[in-house]
């Protein structure tokens, strides 16, 4: 389970903390800025760690949820429901709770943010599954 978890995880985190860096605070800056729900000095390794825990537990879920999660039909029906939840609790909670300018304007930036996060995600889990898959069945005919 150690392989699997670990490729899963990484499926979620990297491409996650990627987009997020260059989403919110490179290319859509302005937005943000503008939407006034920023803290001056945002907490960068804050962020990591809440994809570190989020990863986690998607990585975990994945692997006792999905079927055959070599699948990419099984990887982005999880992926859209884990959009669906990540979704919740990242743009309509926030929306709900935070002072911004516009709840509108951010409600849209942030659920494109979620859809291309897991279109990217999704797939990648296929693979982290077919990659820790192989290494099982190398150790299967290895024994």
């Amino acid at each position: 389970m150690r392989r699997p978890f670990t490729l899963a995880l990484l499926a979620y985190l990297v491409p996650t903390f990627i987009l997020g860096y260059v989403w919110h605070l490179k290319l859509f800056a302005g937005v943000y800025h503008d939407l006034g729900i920023y803290r001056p000095d945002i907490i960068v390794p804050f962020g990591f760690l809440s994809m570190l825990l989020q990863g986690s537990i998607f990585a975990i879920a994945y692997h006792r949820l999905a079927d055959q999660p070599w699948q990419f039909s099984d990887a982005l029906q999880f992926a859209a429901s884990a959009a669906l939840l990540s979704w919740t609790f990242t743009t309509l909670a926030v929306a709900a709770k935070h002072p911004m300018t516009s709840v509108t304007r951010f409600m849209i930036i942030e659920t494109c943010f979620t859809v291309v996060q897991f279109a990217m995600v999704g797939p990648l889990l296929a693979l982290s599954a077919r990659g820790g898959r192989q290494v099982r069945q190398l150790a299967g005919t290895a024994a």
